[in-house]
């Protein structure tokens, strides 16, 4: 009889040694971000000018990496990353960013210190279910990871150019890891950017589900007390951390010039 064997990978039993340098610990975070950006097109989130991924500085706190504006997310390179200061100035590159982009992370990475990162995007799926107003529902294994621990954030108001607008957002989203901004997209958070970018990429293929199946007839929800037990066991920020890592190998080895 063959014998299943868990064979062990370099990412499978313990998530990485801290960095010995905040330099270290930047280009970890500044990698690991472009890598974000290249992934989220290939799953098609990229909309025109519209999407954003911030990471915190790991050095100065007050301080974040985002896109350039003008940059698709296929294109994106460590080097094209830009450091943004919570008061709007630019330190680190020459290109315009997306205000309304800069809007929302300044005031979620202010407002929560324990976020190192948070990922928007106008992704079909996550704005297809935003129009409905309502969260979502735990319909699958997978969608559990979200039970009680995302917000609805209404009602929408236009572009997010007010930064009391934004403060809004952080306030409403709270120590949830995700929140639907209604009639705009799916906006997540985490601890580490693989996280942050993970539950991104896991939202809206919840999202997705969501609307196939209420397509389909009448889905039948997952008991409260299984969904939150289930949510316990694949909602961690850990196991979005490790989620995260089979996607970082296969878009590095395909596109290895986001190094640059």
């Amino acid at each position: 009889m063959n014998k299943i064997v868990d064979t062990p990978r370099r990412y499978s039993l313990v998530e990485r040694t801290p960095a010995a340098s905040f330099a270290e610990e930047r280009l970890h975070r500044k990698q690991r971000l472009a890598a974000t950006f290249r992934l989220f097109s290939r799953y098609g989130f990229d909309q025109g000018l519209a999407g954003h991924v911030t990471v915190r500085d790991p050095e100065f706190p007050d301080r974040f990496w985002i896109n350039p504006l003008s940059k698709h997310f296929g294109q994106i390179k460590v080097s094209d990353l830009q450091l943004v200061g919570h008061d709007g100035t630019i330190l680190i590159g020459d290109q315009p960013i997306n205000q309304a982009g800069f809007v929302i992370h300044s005031a979620i990475h202010a407002e929560h210190p324990q976020v190192i990162a948070a990922a928007h995007t106008h992704s079909t799926y996550g704005k297809a279910w935003s129009a409905l107003g309502r969260l979502l529902d735990p319909l699958t294994q997978d969608s559990c990871a979200f039970y009680e621990d995302h917000v609805l954030f209404d009602p929408f108001s236009g572009v997010v150019l007010d930064p009391d607008e934004g403060k809004r957002i952080a306030a409403a989203l709270g120590s949830k890891k995700a929140a639907i901004l209604q009639n705009h997209g799916l906006l997540t958070v985490g601890p580490t950017i693989e996280a942050a970018a993970w539950w991104f990429i896991a939202m809206d293929n919840a999202a997705r589900t969501q609307l196939l199946a209420e397509a389909a007839g009448t889905p039948k929800p997952i008991a409260p007390e299984i969904a939150r037990l289930t949510a316990s066991q694949v909602g961690t920020h850990r196991g979005g951390y490790f989620s995260f890592q089979p996607l970082w190998d296969w878009i590095t080895a395909a596109e290895p010039d986001l190094f640059n």
